[in-house]
């Protein structure tokens, strides 16, 4: 009689060590929010400079956008909504679903996007960058719909920092769910919605003002990086491949 092969199952990680996580990147993120103030006219600066260079490059859609929205009250409310409660509550969805579940590719994920997050943190602190709200011409869109937490003017506003506009961590974190979706959900349905995650995402940062073409781009290229860099192993081989010569 032959023995079957048995396949244990993954253990699920331990929901402190993923909570203790969550915290430590919510002290690291208020550590660099509260460098924000003395940064005013630099992060300005950069997001003024920012714009003249996509006008170069003939990226620059944000004002034709926004202005667009301005005019169309319950579109820019919808998107509005969608960017104050989308960003955090679907990435926390996705992973906690893929925390249950406990699939072998959990640890990569989960790392992706902590390296995703101490990218951005890295980038706020060293080029601070004014969204285009904060610019002449632009109207903050979440404000005048009075949209949920309508946190720019509210009491959230003083916890939030409002430099942080390059890299796009809306863009690098829904990226992280449009890749991830496929494990979390059936494969078909999870690119789908993932792919209509991400274009929603786009249209809505842009349209009300909260982030420059430029960091998508940036937030994009950061999702990348740091899922190759999480690659299982990747850290051991490089050390190999440098100290074994």
């Amino acid at each position: 009689m032959s023995e079957s092969a048995t396949v244990e199952p993954t253990r699920r990680a331990p929901l402190w060590t993923q909570l203790l996580t969550i915290a430590w990147l919510y002290w690291l993120y208020d550590a660099i929010n509260d460098l924000s103030s003395a940064r005013v006219s630099q992060a300005l600066a950069h997001g003024r400079w920012l714009l003249r260079l996509e006008a170069q490059l003939g990226l620059d859609v944000e004002l034709a956008m926004n202005s667009w929205v301005q005019g169309h009250h319950v579109i820019g409310l919808a998107l509005s909504d969608f960017y104050d409660v989308a960003h955090l509550s679907v990435t926390l969805v996705v992973l906690v679903t893929l925390w249950w579940r406990a699939s072998p590719s959990y640890p990569r994920q989960r790392n992706a996007l902590v390296l995703i997050n101490v990218v951005g943190f890295v980038c706020f602190a060293l080029f601070p960058v004014a969204p285009p709200r904060m610019l002449p011409q632009f109207v903050d869109v979440i404000s005048i719909t009075h949209a949920i937490g309508s946190w720019h003017s509210g009491a959230l506003g003083a916890q939030a920092n409002e430099f942080a506009a390059m890299p796009s961590l809306h863009m690098a974190w829904a990226m992280w769910c449009a890749w991830v979706a496929p494990s979390a959900m059936p494969k078909r349905i999870g690119m789908a919605v993932g792919a209509l995650y991400v274009t929603v995402t786009v249209v809505a940062v842009l349209s009300t003002a909260n982030h420059f073409v430029l960091d998508l781009v940036a937030g994009a290229f950061a999702f990348v990086v740091c899922w190759m860099v999480s690659a299982p192993g990747l850290a051991r081989r490089i050390s190999k491949a440098i100290f074994n010569r």
